[in-house]
């Protein structure tokens, strides 16, 4: 039960900032909703209850406050076969089971895989988001009117010049107001909220997917489901260690894999796709005050209220006004001073950077940069570990005893180097093999031991392993042959 404390901190540390930068939020919410539905093959609906459920839900359940979740471009272009092929009923079904995977993958603990993404494929999801963001305007912004651009300007002149006169009110509220009363009175010809397609005017309801229960069903919609969660929980993952930086927070990633579970699951029975963490609207909300659950659920609850009570009025908002908004949430998404670290940074990092940022903007995919980033980053560990990895040798003075003095980290990378260290035909009576400065780590290391020690036997040189650490010492007891009596049939896999 949690204490009064930690709800005040959760929920009304800063009410009135919170309560303004969820209606800002809720206000760029519709036409990413609408676009995403599109993109989908959907009903505008489908995305805009979800953006309003998966919003209102995570306020709850979630362990990152003030992150915005709600449907994603990353999971609508997962489900387009789905709906293409069986119909968005199928979608429904398949958000369903999406919530329950991600709610065992939570129970799972595997939040903790986000310890083997380092800081430079952050940094490259982070830029690949800031220019998708930005190349997602580009549409608007096309053969278009001169007096689009200068709506987009004056937009951009007082998202950044008002809070010069006070940060009382979120700045990108004050031009989506401005902007949308100058078009509206001024009657200039733009394109609106309303162009983008229908806006729903009712509530939406609880209702069972219409789909066949049975194990057909579950054969259709669970490949689809397991993609759509893991991409989701991906993103959800990245941009709330986005959101940590920008709040110098922590927050419960193991929570908040359950929460995104509970979230897309009730949305699946409330006629609603798939969704997830956006790094666009968290950063608005952050940017705008947003700092507690506070600012999540108005979010979600104000979004309703204008689809519902004030559609004719939301229709109207010009888009320009909107894309003014999302070209600063760009800008200030992007990390430009990794531009600038390009050439500090070890170029190891760097490549890691930029391989994420041009495979996410290449293939449209968040999830395929990121493990691109996560296995290029494990590449070059390995190799810097395996530098590390030295060799020493001495001869006794009779010259019939050679010991071998072996210092760093004996696993796959390094274990072709760990055998050609050894001398096999030179003529011995007697190795020591001195592990006072080194580490096994797998069975691939423990095996090239195996076969140093078995190579030398057959020399008919006898060997001592001295100075093994506990760690090492137990994998190799629990794993070496070489002290088995077919120990070289072991080694042969005979």
């Amino acid at each position: 039960m949690p204490s009064l404390a930690s709800i005040r901190s959760d929920w009304f540390a800063t009410p009135r900032a919170d309560i303004l930068a969820g209606m800002v939020v809720a206000l760029a919410l519709i036409p990413e909703a609408i676009g995403f539905s599109v993109i989908a093959g959907v009903d505008p609906r489908v995305g805009l209850y979800a953006s309003f459920s998966i919003a209102v839900i995570i306020a709850f359940t979630g362990g990152r406050p003030a992150m915005i979740s709600a449907a994603t471009a990353s999971v609508a272009v997962v489900i387009i076969p789905l709906v293409h092929d069986h119909g968005v009923e199928y979608l429904f079904a398949a958000t369903i089971l999406m919530g329950i995977f991600q709610g065992i993958a939570g129970l799972l603990r595997l939040d903790l895989l986000m310890q083997y993404v380092s800081r430079s494929v952050i940094t490259g999801f982070v830029n690949a988001l800031a220019i998708m963001i930005f190349l997602a305007q580009m549409p608007q912004l096309m053969h278009v009117t001169n007096v689009t651009y200068l709506i987009v300007a004056a937009g951009l002149a007082i998202i950044y010049l008002f809070p010069y006169l006070t940060k009382s009110v979120p700045s990108p509220l004050v031009a989506i107001i401005v902007l949308t009363t100058v078009t509206i009175y001024g009657g200039i010809d733009v394109n609106t909220v309303g162009d983008m397609g229908k806006l729903p005017q009712s509530l939406p309801f609880f209702a069972l997917p219409q789909v066949p229960f049975n194990l057909q069903t579950l054969e259709i919609i669970a490949p689809y489901s397991l993609t759509m969660a893991a991409v989701a929980l991906l993103e959800s993952m990245l941009t709330a260690q986005i959101v940590d930086d920008f709040t110098d927070t922590t927050s419960n990633k193991a929570r908040e894999m359950r929460g995104q579970g509970i979230a897309n699951f009730f949305t699946g029975f409330l006629g609603g796709m798939g969704g997830c963490a956006m790094i666009g609207q968290s950063v608005i909300n952050v940017k705008s005050g947003g700092r507690t659950r506070l600012s999540t659920l108005i979010a979600g609850v104000f979004l309703l209220f204008l689809l519902v009570v004030l559609n004719p009025l939301v229709a109207q908002i010009p888009m320009p006004s909107l894309v003014a908004v999302m070209i600063m949430v760009s800008i200030g998404t992007f990390s430009w001073r990794s531009i600038g670290e390009l050439r500090s940074n070890p170029w190891q990092s760097s490549i890691v950077m930029v391989a994420t940022v041009i495979i996410v903007i290449w293939s449209d995919n968040l999830a395929a940069g990121v493990v691109v980033g996560v296995v290029l980053s494990g590449l070059f560990f390995a190799g810097k570990v395996r530098r590390l990895f030295t060799v020493s040798t001495s001869l006794s003075e009779d010259g019939r005893t050679r010991t071998y003095r072996i210092s760093g980290e004996v696993f796959f990378a390094s274990s072709e180097r760990f055998v050609d260290a050894f001398d096999f035909r030179e003529v011995l009576d007697h190795v020591i093999i001195d592990l006072s400065e080194a580490h096994f780590w797998d069975i691939t290391g423990i095996g090239t031991l195996d076969k140093a020690v078995i190579r030398f036997r057959r020399e008919g040189t006898t060997v001592d392993i001295v100075g093994l650490n506990a760690e090492s010492a137990r994998m190799i007891d629990r794993f070496a042959v070489h002290d088995k009596p077919d120990a070289e049939q072991h080694l042969s896999g005979h």
